[in-house]
């Protein structure tokens, strides 16, 4: 049984503390979380087919076998695994797993919790691309689906990107846990009806699974790091201010254990 079935998992956050001299610092602190899959979800966030800079779509090319094996592996688990590539869901009109976000009675969704917003540490106001065919410029969207490389299961998976169609779902199936992943951490993942922030505010426990993202950040603006490390400062930032993260392959290897 599904319920029998447990994911040990280690989460990462920061914390302000107070070091030996007195002065306020950043500290990792480690946690242990251990998650029923009956009661949570893994969302594919904007894994779209084509972004429109080139750097965003390389970068994601390499993260693209690695969601797709994890997805595989908790959905054995019997882990809910809802594919969310914002703008292109009429593609999905016909589909299973699309008919299957809207078969949960909607119920209203709760006043949303208050919660600090503070600024991210980078400055991604000229769209974050960082390759010379479209330096600073906001391109024309060219998704038309998710990027095929991430399997959809008809008979089990969810393809929605509206936040209260999820927030039924969610609640019709005791759902309580929400694992992310996709593109762009400081963009879609953070600020969509179902991204980090709303499902925060909606007092779900939500994890950023923290090697299987990207930032859209370009090096020429502040703080004037290169790519990684630009996308190492916000997730830092989420582990400060929004939520935990964990490691794809921790996830990997507690679903993998024996029971």
């Amino acid at each position: 049984m599904a319920d029998q079935k447990t994911l040990d998992l280690t989460q990462r956050s920061r914390e302000l503390t107070i070091d030996a001299r007195g002065f306020s610092v950043w500290k990792t602190a480690i946690s242990q979380w251990k998650i029923s899959p009956s009661e949570t979800a893994l969302v594919l966030c904007d894994v779209w087919d084509k972004h429109w800079c080139r750097g965003a779509n390389d970068r994601l090319a390499k993260l693209l076998h690695g969601m797709n094996h994890l997805a595989r592996v908790l959905r054995e688990m019997e882990v809910l695994i809802v594919h969310a590539p914002s703008d292109t869901i009429d593609f999905y009109r016909d589909s299973p797993a699309r008919r299957r976000a809207l078969e949960a009675p909607p119920i209203e969704v709760p006043p949303p919790i208050l919660h600090e917003d503070p600024p991210l540490p980078i400055d991604d106001s000229d769209g974050g691309c960082d390759t010379t065919d479209n330096p600073g410029v906001w391109g024309e969207a060219l998704w038309t689906r998710q990027h095929p490389a991430i399997r959809i299961d008809e008979e089990t998976d969810v393809i929605s990107d509206d936040a209260r169609e999820l927030y039924s779902l969610f609640h019709s199936r005791g759902v309580r846990n929400v694992l992310i992943m996709g593109v762009h951490t400081n963009m879609c993942m953070l600020n969509r009806s179902f991204g980090i922030k709303q499902m925060v505010r909606w007092g779900f426990h939500v994890a950023l699974v923290r090697e299987l993202t990207d930032s859209m950040y370009n090096p020429a603006k502040p703080p004037y790091v290169n790519h990684d490390d630009g996308t190492r400062l916000v997730i830092e930032y989420i582990e400060k201010f929004w939520c935990p993260t964990v490691s794809a392959k921790d996830l990997a290897k507690s679903a993998r254990a024996p029971r």
